[in-house]
């Protein structure tokens, strides 16, 4: 079955092909076209698409809608927007200079009538009516980062983030707006997956009120069976295949997202901002004219068809950097040998004769062609050397392999080495931000400190140079929700320390791991996804999370007790941000590598999508805690 991201880079290639099936013979030549984009568009396109496929579909320039652009007669122009009222007034000053011959019009999402029949009369009134192809409504409202990761948008993120819905003063029609965001969206996914979820979410959030949305838009458009967007979706109210939707909201876990973090693609998140798969880095190169150190900054993009990161994404640190070492050393074995075909074929030391013409053609004829695979796997190995070079360094420079190990011992309710205020008071253990992230998730799964207690730990933090908007937020969240089980929350992690890296010291590895802990992580036990295994086994208490279907001619309050575990596939969705260690944590779940009966042996079948409505790093969540920290004065 195609995943999410096959789904909407299909639809996508569909589009570029004037929303006509692309022909399968190999002398298929392409309609040369101009492809027009807003933001949003490019947001969306950029993760799936490669320069190089747009050249193949045949897109030979594209641009912002809202950049400055010269006439093109004779080639049709693709647009591809969301229908704000800014882009459409920019399509109607297309239509009056007339840009382009042929206008195909994809809105991202839905289309309001009214705003269809305002561009229609802006299209009469330039008379170039005859220009407009087609108009769609793509309804492709959101970005596959992977197979199994969707995110709602990378522009103006902030309008549905977790500070967006928290604010003190935000307004019901604002809370509204925001609501309306995350389904429109939500329902691009599914019209995508062409798939009719059965929708569960917890009471009194959030993620109650865009379930109830979404399940009365997926309602209305099932009601209108001649315009139905499901209409592929025949299935039955019960159907085994259908997937299910998990609304969840920020609040109920806290702390994960300000967790330091062991594994390859999170630790890059965090420390070095990965963003649409793609993570700029700086590198030394050289001196500067005033004897400075000068850097320069590398893009670097990861995605599927990079085999190391598939490999290792979900690594943990040490087992990167040893990889990366192996292969470094099988690259050099390599060069060594092409280095040595001269020598290998006789043609040194004036032994031309020593070789027959047919052993000299057929030993050059594989050095050349292993030649590209070797260029590109170097390529792709000296950007991950380049990447892990600079995860290294921080880790080092703020010892977070120290403070990851002692988070995992916080949550765990393990015995702890260090107190948390020799880590606070300690210069070298992190900076300002680690060591407020650290005592957030301390305090946070701490249920016994006392108010004197907490103004001692605030009051060195202060002297730390530490800001304390953020603390004064969490401990206002933490009375209001009443966190006294929060430590029972993630029972089950932790972390193990082994050998220091003695493999890739010996061998005389380009990265210096001397003084950095090789952690090997145990099995996690993160909240969401015991909330997720505990809705998919059919195990969660009674009445604790809303039941929809939107199949059913009328709501139902609860579900039907023999339908509750029927479900193999999951799309999990979380309301004001999610992170890369829940989507790593689910996925593993899904895989069979975490289980709430580790000793049973029986590996996992299931499928989980993991969405949110942004994807922050624990930075930016930090940044929006503090903002609520100030409105509290």
């Amino acid at each position: 079955m195609a995943t999410i991201k096959e789904r909407q880079t299909a639809a996508l290639r569909q589009m570029l092909n004037l929303n006509e099936s692309q022909p399968s013979t190999i002398s298929y030549e392409p309609v040369w076209k101009v492809l027009v984009y807003d933001r949003f568009g490019q947001d969306i396109i950029l993760p799936l698409i490669s320069v190089k496929e747009l050249r193949e579909l045949g897109v030979t320039l594209y641009v912002q809608l809202h950049s400055d652009r010269d006439p093109i007669p004779d080639v049709p122009a693709i647009y591809f927007c969301m229908p704000s009222e800014e882009n459409l007034d920019r399509i109607r000053q297309d239509f009056q200079n007339g840009i382009y011959d042929m206008y195909h019009l994809n809105f991202i999402s839905a289309i309001s009538r009214q705003k269809l029949e305002d561009l229609a009369a802006a299209a009469f009134h330039s008379n170039c009516v005859a220009s407009i192809n087609k108009v769609f409504d793509q309804y492709l409202n959101f970005i596959s980062l992977e197979d199994d990761l969707f995110i709602l948008r990378q522009q103006d993120c902030s309008a549905v983030s977790y500070y967006a819905m928290n604010k003190g003063d935000i307004k019901d029609s604002e809370m509204e707006a925001i609501m309306d965001t995350i389904v429109e969206s939500l329902f691009s996914v599914f019209v995508t997956m062409s798939a009719i979820p059965v929708i569960r979410s917890p009471k009194g959030n959030a993620a109650e009120m865009v379930a109830e949305k979404l399940d009365k838009k997926l309602r209305e458009n099932l009601r209108d069976s001649r315009n139905s967007l499901f209409l592929g979706d025949v299935s039955g109210a019960y159907n085994f295949q259908r997937p299910l939707l998990i609304i969840l909201d920020r609040n109920l876990d806290m702390a994960t997202p300000l967790h330091h973090t062991w594994t390859y693609q999170a630790l890059i998140h965090d420390v070095l901002d990965l963003s649409l798969n793609k993570v700029v880095v700086k590198e030394a190169s050289g001196k500067s004219p005033g004897g400075g150190a000068r850097s320069k900054a590398k893009a670097c993009h990861l995605d599927n068809t990079d085999s190391f990161w598939v490999a290792h994404k979900a690594s943990p640190f040490p087992i990167v950097a040893e990889a990366i070492q192996e292969e470094l050393e099988q690259l050099r074995a390599s060069e060594d040998e092409v280095k040595n075909l001269k020598a290998a074929m006789g043609v040194d030391n004036d032994n031309e004769a020593a070789f027959t013409v047919m052993d000299s053609t057929a030993k050059l004829t594989s050095a050349v062609s292993s030649l590209p695979q070797h260029l590109e796997k170097k390529r792709l190995i000296d950007t991950h050397t380049t990447i892990a070079t600079a995860v290294l360094n921080s880790i080092k420079s703020r010892r977070l392999d120290t403070l990851f190990e002692l988070e995992e011992k916080i949550m765990s309710r393990a015995s702890l080495d260090r107190s948390i205020m020799d880590i606070i008071t300690d210069p070298e253990s992190g900076t300002s931000e680690d060591k407020i992230r650290m005592f957030i998730i301390y305090y946070i799964c701490n249920s016994q400190m006392s108010e004197v207690e907490f103004d001692h730990y605030c009051s060195a933090l202060k002297d730390q140079g530490c800001e304390l908007e953020a603390i004064m937020y969490i401990k206002r969240w933490k009375a209001y929700v009443k966190m006294a089980a929060a430590p029972n929350q993630y029972t089950g992690g932790g972390t193990k320390t082994v050998s220091m890296f003695s493999k890739l010291v010996s061998q005389g590895s380009s990265f210096v791991m001397e003084g950095v802990k090789n952690l090997v992580i145990k099995r996690h036990n993160l909240p969401v996804t015991r909330i997720v295994d505990e809705i998919m086994e059919g195990r969660e208490a009674d009445g604790q999370y809303r039941y929809f279907d939107p199949k059913q001619l009328r709501p139902v309050n609860d579900p039907p007790r023999s339908n509750l575990s029927q479900f193999t596939q999951a799309i999990v969705f979380i309301v004001g941000g999610g992170n890369y260690i829940e989507y790593q944590n689910l996925i593993d779940y899904a895989k069979g590598k975490w289980s709430t009966n580790p000793s049973s042996g029986i590996s996992s079948s299931k499928k989980v999508i993991y969405g949110a409505s942004t994807l922050d790093n624990a930075k930016q969540f930090l940044k929006q805690l503090s903002t609520l920290g100030q409105e509290l004065r």
